[in-house]
């Protein structure tokens, strides 16, 4: 961990694209078939995101038939291997579901980076509903499993996933939010830290995405706290003790639950979290061509607006600010903001701003990290498992 920045305290605490759209051809030109495959192998080699859980021999083999970054062919070539996996799945689960389960795990891995970043073809979109198929059955199999938790807001069934650890009777919760371009079932796998330390964990996706599809507006954080509704109306967990986590645009959703639902939460992570400068079409326009995000962050930013044009998409943004909203100043539960100097997606002054606004707040700064502190040396898991885990467990008065 040398190298790395800790920030603790008060607010005065010490401080592309899978295709070029023609409105962006001025700001970045997206990798070539041939960087974009050199990218892929070099991050799943270093079991680096987006392809971290994914083997670094399948993904060569999954390169050498990628002829061209269509959406569909995209989406064929990843879930030719989920496919493999998916029937290997079958196959064990009456014989050996320890195995079956670790299968249908790779294959939903597969499945979810054929989808990535969205589901904008026919064939992303089926990659997603092969995400959910063998999700199901690795949650099925899993000790202890995961549970399918449906609940209603403005209208629309949200499914989140609730897991809790073997032998406490009424544990507490981290409640977490997936980004721009993950899923809940990405978030999964990694949540399983939490119970270890006698943390059940209720894992969700973000507006737009996923299963959550509600439109991004100020107020859409209002689905969160229909979530802590239905945590709080179960006797198998305890309602009064729970933790909201947001990681990237994720991170923006904690912090407005920091705001919104004080009383009810006991801290939120914001980790990566757009604040007001994301939010600033200066920003956006740097921003979109970060080479730090593997292709199509246009397309998938854009999307969740529900908008198509870049004229579109700057303008839209700026509402989402909380500065701007007033949110800064309010009372809130405490947080602990996490990124690094160096992110090129998510402006570190957003950090800064929330750090040296309203009540005190505990901060985490990777002084080499891109975006949410990462860096090739120091990975997602890393940080999880030596600054996100533990502030949790602690803001829960958990058992370690």
């Amino acid at each position: 961990m040398r190298g790395i920045s800790r920030f603790v305290g008060l607010c005065a605490v010490l401080i592309t694209m899978a295709a070029a759209v023609p409105a962006l051809a001025q700001l970045a030109p997206p990798r070539t078939l041939d960087e974009l495959k050199q990218e892929i192998q070099a991050r799943a080699d270093r079991r680096a995101y987006p392809v971290s859980q994914l083997d670094p021999a399948e993904v060569r083999e999954a390169l050498a038939n990628l002829k061209s970054q269509e959406r569909d062919h995209w989406a064929a070539v990843w879930s030719a291997i989920g496919d493999r996996h998916l029937a290997k799945a079958k196959s064990l689960e009456a014989t050996d579901k320890t195995a079956a389960a670790k299968a249908y795990e790779h294959a939903m891995e597969y499945y979810l980076f054929a989808r990535f970043p969205l589901e904008d073809s026919p064939g992303t979109a089926k990659a997603y509903e092969k995400v959910l198929e063998s999700f199901a059955g690795y949650g099925r199999l899993i000790d202890p499993p995961i549970e399918a938790v449906t609940f209603k807001y403005d209208g629309k069934d949200i499914v989140g996933y609730l897991r809790k650890p073997k032998g406490v009777t009424k544990p507490p919760v981290v409640m977490t939010i997936g980004g721009l371009d993950g899923r809940k079932e990405n978030a999964v796998i990694r949540n399983a830290g939490y119970l270890a330390h006698g943390v059940a964990f209720f894992a969700l996706d973000m507006p737009g995405t996923g299963q959550t599809r509600i439109t991004i507006q100020p107020g859409a954080e209002g689905v969160y706290g229909a979530a802590l509704d239905a945590l709080a109306k179960r006797d198998d967990i305890d309602g009064q003790r729970i933790v909201v986590y947001g990681g990237s645009w994720g991170g923006h959703w904690s912090a407005r639950l920091a705001y919104a639902e004080k009383d009810r939460v006991r801290g939120a992570v914001v980790h990566g979290g757009p604040v007001h400068g994301y939010f600033q079409p200066d920003w956006q326009r740097k921003a979109l061509g970060t080479r730090e995000y593997l292709f199509g962050l246009f397309e998938a930013r854009s999307a969740v607006y529900g908008v198509k044009t870049l004229d579109e998409f700057l303008a839209y943004g700026p509402r989402m600010s909380l500065k701007d909203s007033g949110w800064l100043d309010k009372p809130s539960a405490p947080m602990l903001v996490i990124n690094g100097r160096n992110d090129s997606q998510v402006p570190i002054d957003d950090l800064y701003l929330l750090l040296n606004s309203g009540d005190p707040k505990e901060a985490w700064v990777n002084p080499r990290g891109g975006h949410m502190g990462r860096t090739p040396q120091l990975s997602d898991q890393r940080i999880f498992e030596t600054v996100t885990l533990p502030w949790v467990v602690r803001r829960l008065g958990a058992s370690k």
